[in-house]
């Protein structure tokens, strides 16, 4: 996917024979990236938001320096061919519960399963990708369904487009990637009261996302370690692999930075484990990413463990399974790779969207890996 920023655009911009003067190129390429939720529509007035200057092409800036960029319309989830999400019902005989309070200026809504009458066993937050709602990702990756069946709240808190124009979440954001700041502390504190509202220790409380959800699914691990005890990120990126949105296109195409930011991580209380799931055909966020992920959990956990690998075949698609537990037996990591994959939830159901049917089940291999059981 990280081809290009927009063929048109770019032509209309960099084209000699067609000068355009410096500020119509920048408004051109501004629009463009406040259209996908790159920059602020008005960030005119401060510049671009780490966007490289523009003062090398004739009437405009040295784009040729922003290296190959991807097509704005896919960053982070604006995939061509996206399967469309009609309206469907989600679980009949549960609550799905929209709160009108906000936290932060973030709505969420809550599923209550009907089995939580017998006791709430844990919570999922859920973060969607870009373009996705609460209910389209519930839709997609079957999560309700997995909590009628183990007794989960599952949290979906929601991107507002005033904080992105696209609704992702700001992953990218150095403000974003802080314990006690931005995104981070805004979903920390909306998982707390659920926490406190139904009895839920940090054991038992998990965060995953796709996509720029899963890259802040990322974060919060590393953030609040003292919050969440387990991380889900399917086709997502590691923590401090960008910093701005030139950043963010390198990251994207498997050339980011795999640091820790100083201040960033939290040393919190225990170990925070990860599954992650990835595609060999995600054509938007490249794979290295998802071993980054990996190496990163490892790396934080300074743990002894015991790695095994295992390879099968599940709907159709062959995957890859890496597995480091810790001389206890409990994994703290499991890295799926799944052939032929793109970008999109693996298992997933076609009611929402960047889901592919095919390939292990990752919302019921997740839900195995949170509650630490060998099978469901």
């Amino acid at each position: 996917m990280i081809k290009k920023l927009n063929a048109d655009a770019m032509r209309r911009a960099t084209d000699g024979a067609r000068p355009v003067n410096g500020e119509a190129a920048r408004d051109l390429v501004q629009r463009t990236l406040a259209q996908h939720g790159l920059v602020s529509p008005l960030a005119n007035e401060g510049g671009f938001g780490g966007l490289p200057d523009m003062g090398g092409l004739p009437g405009m800036g040295k784009l040729s320096d922003m290296g190959s960029l991807p097509d704005m319309n896919a960053l982070m989830g604006g995939l061509a061919g996206r399967n469309t999400a009609p309206d469907a019902p989600l679980v009949e005989g549960a609550v799905f519960r929209r709160s009108d309070a906000t936290e932060g200026g973030r709505a969420f809504r809550t599923y209550v399963p009907a089995t939580a009458t017998d006791g709430v066993a844990g919570i999922v937050v859920m973060l969607h990708g870009c373009t996705q709602t609460p209910e389209d990702f519930a839709r997609g990756t079957g999560m309700n369904d997995l909590a009628e069946k183990h007794r989960l709240v599952v949290i979906y808190p929601q991107q507002s487009r005033g904080d992105n124009a696209q609704s992702c979440w700001n992953w990218f954001s150095r403000g974003d990637q802080r314990r006690e700041r931005g995104e981070p502390a805004i979903l920390a504190a909306i998982t707390r009261d659920a926490m406190a509202e139904f009895g839920v220790s940090r054991e038992r409380t998990f965060v995953a996302g796709l996509s720029a959800g899963a890259a802040m699914a990322v974060i919060l691990g590393a953030t609040y370690p003292d919050v969440f005890s387990a991380v889900g990120a399917h086709s997502g990126l590691p923590l401090g692999a960008a910093n701005d949105v030139a950043s963010a296109f390198a990251a994207m195409a498997g050339n980011g930075a795999v640091v820790t930011p100083s201040g960033a991580a939290h040393p919190g209380a225990g170990t925070v484990r990860t599954i992650v799931f990835h595609g060999t055909a995600d054509a938007t966020v490249h794979p290295t990413n998802g071993e980054a992920i990996a190496r990163q959990a490892l790396d934080r956990g300074a743990r002894q463990t015991i790695e095994t690998e295992v390879r099968g075949d599940v709907g159709g698609r062959a995957f890859h399974r890496r597995i480091a537990a810790s001389p206890d037996g409990a994994a703290d990591l499991e890295h799926w790779v799944i052939d032929g994959l793109g970008h999109a939830w693996s298992g997933g159901k076609p009611a929402g969207t960047y889901t592919d049917a095919k390939g292990p089940d990752a919302s019921a291999e997740m839900v195995r890996f949170f509650l630490n059981e060998k099978e469901l």
